[in-house]
């Protein structure tokens, strides 16, 4: 079953028209990548010392939606690596995000509403339950935590258990197709076989975490949200949610913007640095 879930993943992003720029038949986003967690990986309960106790687990997603009978077995996990032709676009920048970059923050990432949407759906007619905590009413972000913004499900600690990546200095994930991207995750009663975690350590594919031998995102950030100390997120959020909007949203035709500026022109940009990748 983790094979068929994984071809009808890659079927529905490759195919689907909505992962398609609107002047072009260029995809917004490459081949996915797929991971499964075990729903009561004991990472899920951490999670609520470590991000804090508003983050819920996967079995309290379930219930939230479908109450008692709600099951959780396994989590789902997905990342949605950026086309390289955006991630070029936006190597070029250096104040605001590139038009493509825009455009699949915008566009793209309908396509991983989409995708929620049909997993659930595939999952449900065989049978199974699934829930897709981004569209469930218990989702809900937070501006003042321990840790700065969060939300009550992260879809990047999800794929971190279900062994796709790990954290970067900017806090994003640094997966085996690099760290630009989108990432998305469904719930489900069906179990399956949890995926490996081929990393010793929550940082370990981050240059910067390995003797501090990088750190080129940190100049690539525009507003200084970024440092050794780490990643600003009330600066980063007002750049993204705002400033980037008001500069150029209405001149490229998207709500949203996005930025990525420190996900592009990086050693981690496609895949996992050289000096970070286990020994074989």
């Amino acid at each position: 079953m983790e094979t068929q879930i994984r071809k009808e993943i890659a079927y529905f992003v490759r195919e689907n028209q909505i992962n398609r720029f609107p002047e072009s038949e260029e995809p917004y986003f490459d081949e996915p990548l797929v991971g499964f967690a075990a729903a009561d990986d004991q990472l899920f309960a951490d999670y609520k010392t470590i991000i804090g106790d508003f983050h819920l687990t996967p079995q309290e997603v379930m219930e939230s939606v479908l109450g008692a009978d709600g099951r959780a077995a396994t989590v789902i996990s997905w990342i949605l690596p950026i086309a390289k032709p955006t991630r070029e676009s936006n190597r070029r920048e250096s104040q605001y995000p590139s038009l493509a970059w825009a455009q699949t923050r915008s566009f793209g990432e309908q396509l991983n509403g989409a995708l929620r949407r049909h997993l659930v759906a595939w999952l449900e007619e065989r049978g199974q339950q699934g829930v897709a905590p981004q569209f469930a009413a218990c989702w809900k972000e937070y501006s003042d935590t321990p840790v700065g913004i969060a939300s009550s499900w992260s879809e990047r600690h999800a794929a971190y258990v279900a062994g796709l990546g790990t954290f970067s200095l900017n806090d994003a994930l640094i997966t085996p197709k690099g760290i630009a991207h989108r990432c998305g995750s469904v719930i489900t009663d069906l179990p399956l076989a949890p995926s490996d975690r081929p990393y010793p350590d929550h940082r370990h594919n981050c240059l910067y975490f390995q003797g501090g031998s990088c750190g080129l995102c940190i100049a690539r950030c525009p507003v200084g949200a970024l440092s050794r100390e780490g990643h600003d997120k009330t600066k980063c959020s007002q750049y993204v949610y705002k400033t980037a909007i008001e500069a150029v949203a209405e001149q490229f035709g998207t709500p949203q913007t996005g930025c990525g500026l420190c996900q592009t022109k990086v050693p981690c940009e496609a895949g996992i640095p050289e000096n970070s990748r286990p020994a074989l």
